[in-house]
């Protein structure tokens, strides 16, 4: 994991990209919560659970860049299912798609349970 980064962002930049992963991933849980009890197909329904699932790793940032893949791909699903079944509003799935493949991208910042597990750490040697 730590090969995917070179840092982990801190101070204004690991701020911002705490409040990006707090808000990618209330919106996740939202769009998943909100839109399940729609009556959509089986499989828009488990794209919707691993979304919320998503939003929950992106939140604590955990393991960021495989969650937000994984959130990138099934709301980029939802998205485009929705464009050819003309059912709902495809944009903001789209939009959480390429928020979420951003954070995919980027990485967690130093405030994450990624950075504690994968960052680097000082090694004090004994004199």
């Amino acid at each position: 994991m730590q090969r995917l980064f070179t840092t982990f962002a801190d101070g204004w930049p690991g701020a911002g990209l705490l409040l990006l992963r707090l808000f990618t991933g209330i919106a996740l849980i939202h769009s998943g919560v909100a839109y399940s009890s729609q009556g959509d197909p089986l499989a828009t329904d488990v794209l919707r659970i691993i979304g919320v699932a998503a939003g929950v790793g992106l939140m604590a940032g955990f393991l960021t860049p495989v969650v937000g893949a994984l959130a990138a791909i099934a709301e980029a699903w939802i998205g485009i299912s929705q464009i050819y079944s003309r059912v709902g509003d495809p944009w903001s799935a789209l939009a959480l798609a390429t928020v979420a493949a951003g954070l995919a991208m980027i990485g967690p910042g130093a405030w994450s349970i990624d950075a504690r597990r994968f960052g680097r750490r000082r090694i004090d040697l004994p004199r």
